[in-house]
């Protein structure tokens, strides 16, 4: 009897939550989110232990195969989109395909981001992230085991010497780098103005600068709209830039011309006029 009772109250609540959300956007975005955050800390904190038996502890390993067992973490995050309705249309996938290490380069939009990240993210290779990321509980601790490497934005001379470090053990451990040149999320369906650092460490270390554009989530997920729904993401990865015989000089020149072509990319992704 009593379990009858329980069966029947959880049923009575689902219903009413999916009435609420329904009914009322804000009380939709704040659901979705929680169950976001919920389902992250929780996947998180299952993952872990595993990525530690399986790998050793951190290791771009968990995070994308080098070799060996399959990726933990990708496969976990991959399965988020499934709670979501996200749907995601990749072209391009091919222009990973080159000949040791690169910079990867992608505009920076939500927290969704990682789930799209999860979808494209080529074998051998790691992340940069704000030093921040470390303190986020069993999600930070997941971030760490997966081989993200950590800077802090607010120390100029910390995140020149992380990614001087970056430089050389890109070429010497021969991995891909996946940088955000915003620097930050950025929601508006455009581009921030990109930092030089990322280009700096493709001309330093002589790699190809590898694009990946997003089409813009704003029609689905905005923050201040308090939108958050199902739909679909474009995601498609441009041809490499080289940056053989390149010199520090022409930095600036590489960070316009990679702004310029992921902006047009963007807006055309997204069907927004340029």
């Amino acid at each position: 009897m009593e379990l009858g009772w329980l069966l029947a109250w959880g049923a009575a609540l689902l219903l009413g939550l999916r009435v609420l959300m329904e009914l009322s956007a804000t009380a939709n975005f704040a659901l979705r989110i929680g169950f976001y955050s919920a389902l992250c800390v929780a996947a998180s904190a299952l993952t872990a232990p595993v990525c530690v038996l399986v790998n050793g502890g951190r290791s771009v390993k968990n995070m994308r195969r080098v070799a060996g067992p399959p990726p933990i973490i990708k496969a976990v995050v991959k399965s988020f989109k499934y709670f979501f309705g996200l749907r995601f249309e990749v072209k391009g996938l091919e222009n990973f395909e080159v000949e040791g290490p690169a910079i990867i380069v992608s505009n920076h939009q939500s927290i969704l981001d990682m789930m799209g990240l999860m979808e494209v993210l080529p074998d051998g290779c790691v992340q940069v992230g704000k030093k921040e990321l470390m303190y986020a509980g069993s999600v930070g601790l997941i971030i760490y085991l997966g081989g993200v490497i950590f800077i802090n934005r607010k120390s100029t001379s910390s995140a020149k010497m992380v990614m001087a470090e970056v430089a050389k053990t890109m070429v010497t451990e021969n991995v891909k780098v996946w940088v955000y040149p915003e620097g930050t999320r950025n929601c508006t369906g455009d581009l921030l103005p990109f930092k030089k650092g990322a280009f700096h460490l493709a001309v330093q270390a002589q790699v190809p600068v590898i694009p990946v554009v997003y089409s813009s989530f704003t029609s689905f997920y905005n923050p201040k709209k308090k939108l958050f729904k199902s739909g679909k993401i474009k995601v498609e990865v441009l041809p490499p830039i080289e940056t053989k015989g390149l010199t520090p000089d022409d930095v600036s020149d590489l960070t316009d011309r990679c702004f310029c072509l992921m902006r047009e990319t963007l807006f055309r992704l997204s069907g927004r006029p340029a």
